[in-house]
């Protein structure tokens, strides 16, 4: 019986161990082949050099074991690397290293420049312009990851590596997030702050809908409340104000030109790496000399930058953009841009004359009956910047600014009068050229000082030689302005802040006309002197749930011997973890304005000249708002509610652009607008949509006409705005659409002239802007797509169609008497066509 148990039991383990030896083969086989069986197994492809695996041999892994399984095998009894690209492909490597991307762990874009620091390396590793990084020696133990604006992160390898390849995420740093409301408002790169500010950087922009370049003042017109009724970036309007009631600053300087092409190009270079701060309300009280919103633009680093190059162009112009950085502590930036459309006539040029010249001196003639007139224009603009930065020590810093715009036109007329050739040259030149130094010194953590020196002058000259009636008329508007500034900051303890400032500002504004027939010349000059006390303080709750800044500025106008008090406010609170709400009220007031004499004047291409107030027949303006809003951000979700109401004193019927009854009347009067600001936006993984809504209700009140209340020139009811993006590695594309309620506008009663003055007839109107133009629509589209060439040289290749359905919007009507048959005509200007633009940009 022992016998016959022993034989079975001897039996049993020959034919167990037979099976084992069928499922678990204990000879070393070639790596090649195994990897050749687990690829039919499991129907899979493998990628590798031979030469990385020609020498390797193992005992093959048990052929029950999963794929993930498998992997685990190799990679613990070989010393290759093995990164499964994804389900069906899977690449081996003999290299030793870590490698990996680093991404922005909000936007999931790449992040350059990031510095991973390690014991094993000598230098540190810096990321390239995709986010990529590769350690070339040895795995290492433990990664500092640092990036300027993002917190440091410090990781142990042996915790996150499941291979020898790795995503890194990045937070933004800690001290912005507490500031901000919103990060990515619209598109990446547009931020709110707990202050009411909307701040932008271009450089980090995503993409919105006919933008191929970051043009700052047509990319700020996506911000709900703020749009140009047409179409250019010369006639912003802000809450229903004006354009001159915006303050412009550059580095301290303020513009007063802000356009090229008589205001459908913004006269900011592109290029330069600018932060620009948008107020709509509240803004801080050491801003003056504005009724409505302040767009501050700065290209001041907080620290030395890394040389580097951008050389790029479009269908209009070329630019360019240099930083040298000449030592540890200095550095040098330049940039430039000039157009070609004085040598070169590309159909995106053709759009924009079409957009420009209609209705003016240059584009009228051409359509006389009786004369056959002929005109050549010659156009071009430019403009250019120079930046130099010196820290000094360890406290203090030097920035010296200088920047130059320039239009200018040559517009040459001619006819044949007694088969006698006549040839007459009129021309436009507009510039604004300034310059500022600007010094600051950290006195120890808590306290610091700023000194801003700044001077500028504009310059607008036209002379226009009538072909018909031999009158030649020279017209000149100038500004030069100059001012001081300091700003002392004490931090009292970590929720309470104090600033404490002077200002002084003397302008000079000046105003020629003159012509030889009739022989007429007038000339006037006009010079003030304002100072200004500031003072403002801060207040930010331990957990930034309440933010509180109040202050107040104290003008003194010197010719008038006036003070002026404005007091300001930015209130937000965090009523839960993803509601806030915000409150802001300001006090302002203003001594400079722009007017209208003759709607001719300056070619009808800059009619508005700059004036001073004599606090009489030009009073000082003077504004008051309040707003109430509200922000809910949860998860990818964002809504924006703001209620605002702003009443603004001391305007004049010559500063508002009347082309009605009231164009060659002054009566002073004020204009009150009361409305909202709706937004809901969406951001997907890749994809941000948005749609905004504005209701507001813009009216005019002048006491001396009847009726004494009506609507605003700029009273736009309605406006809706929608627009999408995509963004996947480096190609963006965007599209979006703006609709809004027709502009007033004032009709003729019956089209009847007054005929008492038969030599000048006179139309008749209805009330002031009793009608309204048709409705405003557009349908805009952008893409953009980067190459990275190298490790240091990036391509970027942008295309742009405004107007994709080339619908002809009406933005302006008005109406004059036709002479040949005494007859009233309505004239229209016609917004933009639709329009095409290629750009492109080499960064080195």
């Amino acid at each position: 019986m022992k016998i016959k148990v022993f034989k079975y039991s001897l039996l049993f383990f020959v034919v167990s161990l037979s099976v084992f030896s069928q499922e678990r083969n204990t000879i070393k086989t070639p790596l090649k082949d195994i990897l050749t069986a687990i690829s039919n197994q499991h129907e899979v492809g493998f990628s590798y050099i031979d030469e990385d695996i020609f020498v390797s041999k193992l005992i093959p892994p048990n052929a029950k074991l999963s794929l993930k399984q498998k992997l685990t095998y190799l990679r613990k009894n070989t010393s290759l690397v093995i990164t499964i690209l994804d389900e069906k492909h899977i690449a081996i490597s003999s290299k030793k290293t870590l490698y990996g991307y680093v991404f922005d762990i909000d936007t999931n874009k790449p992040l350059g420049n990031v510095t991973l620091k390690t014991p094993n390396e000598a230098l540190p590793i810096v990321s390239q312009e995709n986010g990529y990084f590769e350690f070339s020696k040895s795995i290492p133990s433990d990664i500092v990851i640092s990036c300027i604006g993002y917190a440091t992160k410090t990781i142990t390898v042996k915790n996150i590596l499941q291979e020898n390849f790795t995503n890194i995420y990045l937070n933004p740093i800690i001290e912005t997030l507490s500031e901000v409301v919103v990060s990515n408002y619209l598109t990446t790169g547009i931020s709110k702050k707990l202050s009411g500010l909307y701040e932008l950087k271009p450089k980090k922009f995503g993409i919105l809908p006919g933008l191929i370049e970051p043009d700052i003042l047509q990319t700020i017109q996506q911000i709900p409340g703020i749009n140009s009724p047409d179409e250019t970036i010369s006639n912003i309007s802000v809450r229903g104000g004006t354009h001159d009631q915006n303050l412009f600053l550059w580095n301290g300087i303020r513009m007063f030109q802000t356009g090229h092409f008589f205001g459908l190009i913004s006269a900011f270079n592109p290029s330069l790496a600018h932060t620009i701060k948008i107020y709509k309300n509240g803004s801080s009280a050491f801003y003056g000399e504005s009724i409505s919103s302040v767009i501050d633009i700065s290209t001041h680093p907080k620290e030395i930058e890394n040389s580097n190059t951008n050389i790029g162009g479009n269908l209009i112009s070329t630019d360019f953009y240099s930083k040298i950085k000449t030592s540890l502590t200095s550095s040098i930036e330049i940039s430039g841009r000039r157009s070609f459309t004085d040598l070169i006539s590309s159909p995106t040029y053709k759009k924009y004359y079409n957009r420009v010249f209609q209705n003016t001196i240059v584009t009228n003639l051409n359509s006389n009956n009786i004369v056959n007139y002929k005109s050549s224009e010659d156009f071009y603009f430019y403009d250019f910047t120079t930046q130099f930065q010196k820290k000094i020590g360890n406290k203090n810093e030097l920035i010296i600014d200088l920047i130059g715009i320039n239009n200018q036109l040559t517009f040459t007329q001619n006819s044949i009068a007694s088969q006698t050739p006549i040839s007459k040259n009129s021309n436009l030149s507009q510039r604004n050229f300034g310059g500022s130094i600007h010094w600051k010194t950290n006195w120890n953590e808590n306290n610091s000082t700023q000194f801003n020196f700044y001077g500028t002058t504009y310059k607008l000259n036209s002379t226009n030689q009538s072909i018909e009636s031999n009158q030649v008329l020279d017209q000149q508007n100038g500004v030069f302005d100059m001012g001081f500034r300091v700003e002392n900051k004490h931090k009292l303890n970590s929720v309470f802040s104090f600033s404490n400032g002077y200002q002084y500002n003397k302008i000079i504004v000046s105003n020629i006309d003159q012509t030889n027939f009739p022989s007429f010349y007038r000339k006037s000059t006009e010079v003030q002197e304002n100072h200004a006390l500031i003072f403002e303080t801060q207040y930010t709750s331990f957990n930034n749930a309440t933010f509180l800044k109040s202050g107040i500025r104290i003008n003194y106008l010197e010719k008038f011997n006036k003070f002026i008090v404005e007091p300001r406010i930015q209130f937000n609170h965090k009523l839960s973890n993803t509601l806030n709400l915000e409150i802001l009220a300001e006090l302002k007031s203003q001594t400079s304005s722009q007017i209208i004499d003759l709607q001719q004047d300056f070619l009808g291409l800059e009619k508005k000249r700059w004036v001073l107030t004599n606090d009489g027949t030009i009073p000082i303006q003077k504004s008051q708002q309040l707003s109430l809003g509200f922000t809910y951000k949860n998860k990818k979700w964002l809504i924006t509610l703001d209620n605002f109401y702003k009443k603004v004193t001391g305007i004049t019927s010559s500063d508002q652009g009347f082309q009605n009854q009231l164009e060659f009347t002054n009566i002073y009067g004020e204009y009150t607008i009361y409305g909202t600001e709706f937004l809901i936006q969406k951001n997907f993984n890749h994809f941000y949509t948005w749609l905004s809504y504005n209701f507001s209700d813009n009216k005019y009140s002048f006491k001396e006409y009847q009726p004494n209340v009506f609507p605003n020139n700029l009273d736009i009811a309605h406006t809706f705005s929608w627009a999408g993006s995509y963004e996947w590695k480096n190609l963006k594309i965007a599209l979006g659409s703006k609709w809004h309620s027709g502009k007033p506008t004032t009709t003729p009663l019956n089209n009847n002239l007054v005929s008492d003055y038969p030599n000048s007839p006179k139309i008749t109107y209805n009330n002031p802007n009793s009608g309204r133009l048709n409705d405003y629509f557009q349908i805009n589209f952008s893409a953009s797509q980067n190459w990275d060439l190298n490790s240091k040289k990036k391509l970027q290749i942008g295309v742009s169609i405004l107007n994709i359905l080339n619908k002809k919007n009406i933005l302006n009507r008005y109406y004059r008497v036709n002479t040949t048959n005494n007859s009233v005509e309505s004239i229209d200007t016609y917004s933009l066509e639709r329009t095409p633009n290629l750009s492109l940009k080499l960064s080195i």
